[in-house]
């Protein structure tokens, strides 16, 4: 890949944007492949977690400037108008797939962010499972200064994980969010004082994801994301109807075996 790196190693699989000398901006590279090797990684019965993160100094300044040149140069096309806003339209709902692919990756993502975390990365971050940051992080959902509006998950997913309200602020403003007020507003779980600190306890963690049931994992993360966008009682149906095929499953038994037992329990992928 151009614009990413990828290692896994004992079921954990680490995604690195890798466009360091421009602050890992997001180049048309990018988009692409951040969307394939998601699916890929979702299907990957070898990785069990991922961790996100950026090479260099900053996790991401966001979408790369030769995108809007991109985008001019799809409307200044002869074609009908009709038409050219329609290609935009397209364009801007491929755009957001690559990050949905976050979102519905069968394993839990966690992002690991350090420096600036600006523009499209707040959309990445969001459609990640976890969030965790280094002491020097800053946040910011800048495309009001750009005078566009966001569009590919920031304004969708933002507010629910701080509050409307909160979310609101930050868009309409445009300002740096540090590292404590993210922790305070529960945009993070928790920061650290650096990035070294900070992938150790995340490898940590993930490590200790990758020990339990994955088929348990998968099924988690599928009601959690089931639950933000339905009822309470739409939920609890569905929690239910899902444990109804997969409650007595082998990982289950395994599970109990190995209390018994008093040892790790071992998990098929």
């Amino acid at each position: 890949m151009k614009t990413l790196l990828l290692t896994i190693e004992n079921k954990i699989a680490t995604l690195s944007l890798n466009n360091p000398d421009k602050a890992n901006a997001m180049t048309p590279d990018f988009w692409v492949e951040i969307k394939n090797v998601m699916q890929e990684i979702s299907e990957n019965a070898e990785v069990r977690v991922v961790i996100l993160t950026g090479q260099g100094k900053h996790f991401s300044s966001g979408i790369d400037l030769t995108m809007f040149a991109q985008i001019q140069q799809m409307m200044v096309s002869k074609d009908e108008q009709g038409r050219v806003r329609e290609r935009l339209r397209k364009w801007i709902l491929g755009l957001q797939d690559a990050f949905t692919a976050l979102e519905k990756c069968s394993k839990p993502v966690i992002a690991a962010i350090q420096g600036a975390c600006i523009g499209g990365a707040i959309d990445m971050i969001t459609a990640c499972d976890m969030r965790f940051c280094t002491e020097d992080a800053i946040f910011c959902v800048k495309e009001i200064d750009l005078g566009i509006v966001a569009d590919v998950g920031t304004l969708q997913r933002l507010p629910k994980i701080v509050s409307e309200g909160i979310a609101k602020e930050w868009a309409y403003t445009g300002r740096n969010v540090d590292a404590k007020e993210a922790k305070e507003v529960h945009l993070v779980n928790q920061f650290f004082a650096n990035q070294t600190e900070m992938m150790t306890k995340v490898q940590q963690l993930a490590e200790l994801i990758a020990k339990k049931s994955p088929l348990s994992i998968r099924g988690t993360k599928e009601v959690i994301n089931y639950t933000r966008n339905h009822s309470t009682e739409d939920s609890l149906n569905y929690v239910a109807t899902w444990n109804a095929a997969m409650l007595f499953s082998q990982d289950a038994m395994e599970a109990a075996m190995a209390k018994m037992q008093k040892r790790e329990p071992t998990f098929l992928d």
